[in-house]
């Protein structure tokens, strides 16, 4: 068995990723870290599962009786939480938020929280480098280095989507002009601290966009496609919607290209022939074939001088906890699938 730890266990994605694990054939759940919640029932918190467990929140965070730990913080605070506590070399990291998403040569902490090792080759110094080397944690392009990796970063749920519209044309060569995309979430994108834009009332019936062209998952995004085209000089013009639904993100993007639009669909096809979640659809795609799903689905249809890709998620699976456990798999050499085989919420 897998022996789990989880941090940040009170929010949306600590509670899909407990649902998860308690029927994940291979994983134990060791802790569920919720210093505001230490000493309650998880499921007087995450109502959803009343009678499938008598877990309790703790503030405790033994690391020595784990193989793995999900961070699942708000952005930002997993580094700061790296900085200021230890985990075992051998305990495998998945981090939910975008702190290490982005590749840099190094992070800088007090050198006191790792008095021996790395840091003490710094003995003189306060500063040394963080000796945390994170995987960007995509499996359709990063499948081998996540086998090996000890720490994964998981990518962002916009990103995500965006992403697997995107990277078999940038496989094809074929990004060679600003991108357009539109793509809207669910409520559950907002976390589930309340806010404005989050209450009933305001989000039912209603549409807005917000962060136009400057949305934090744009940096992931284009990082991706440079890695599959090997440079990106176009733009990606990228503007995010609210929804007034609860999970799930639909995507749509405009690429100008005069490829053929027959070969640009025998790309794609080839190009998630082995992937085991994301699936290229001959028919046109709607959101209700993924939410509660780690799929995802991608469509293209061609038109003169451009094609209209679109694909959609589930935000809190596919686009967070679902790919966090398929990293997980990957990580411990199982299959891939396990414990992902969840019926899409059609009806």
């Amino acid at each position: 068995m897998i022996r789990v730890g989880i941090l940040g266990a009170a929010g949306y994605t600590g509670g899909e990723l407990i649902r998860l694990l308690l029927n994940h054939p291979e994983a134990e759940i060791v802790f569920a870290n919720s210093e505001s919640n230490a000493g309650n029932l998880v499921s007087d918190v995450h109502e959803g599962l009343t009678g499938e467990t008598e877990l309790k929140f703790t503030d405790q965070m033994p690391f020595d009786r784990v193989d793995v730990v999900f961070f699942c913080f708000g952005h930002g605070k997993s580094e700061q939480f790296l900085k200021e506590h230890t985990i075992p070399a051998d305990v495998k990291i998945i981090d939910l938020a975008q702190d290490f998403r982005i590749k840099r040569e190094k992070v800088i902490v007090n050198s006191d929280k790792f008095p021996t090792g790395e840091g003490s080759a710094e003995a003189n110094s306060s500063l040394f480098t963080l000796p945390y080397n994170f995987i960007y944690g995509l499996p359709e392009i990063n499948k081998e280095e996540i086998c090996k990796a000890q720490h994964v970063a998981n990518p962002g749920c916009f990103a995500t989507c965006i992403q697997l519209a995107l990277l078999p044309a940038a496989h094809l060569n074929l990004l060679k002009e600003d991108v357009s995309v539109n793509a809207i979430t669910g409520s559950t994108g907002a976390g589930q601290k309340p806010a404005a834009t989050t209450h009933f009332s305001w989000r039912t019936g209603n549409m807005s966009i917000y962060k136009a062209f400057s949305h934090q998952h744009i940096a992931e995004i284009r990082q991706s496609l440079k890695q599959v085209q090997g440079y990106l000089d176009a733009s990606i013009d990228f503007i995010p919607y609210r929804g007034d639904f609860a999970r799930g993100i639909f995507c749509t993007a405009v690429i100008k290209t005069k490829a053929p639009a027959d070969d640009i669909v025998a790309a794609y096809k080839e190009f998630y022939q082995d992937a085991a979640f994301t699936h290229y659809s001959d028919k046109a795609i709607d959101l209700k074939q993924v939410v509660n799903t780690n799929k995802a689905l991608v469509h293209v249809d061609g038109f003169e001088g451009k094609v209209l890709v679109t694909s959609c998620i589930d935000n809190l699976l596919k686009g967070a906890v679902g790919q966090a456990v398929q990293n997980m798999n990957l990580m411990f050499g199982i299959d891939e699938r396990t414990g992902l085989r969840l019926k899409a919420s059609a009806f």
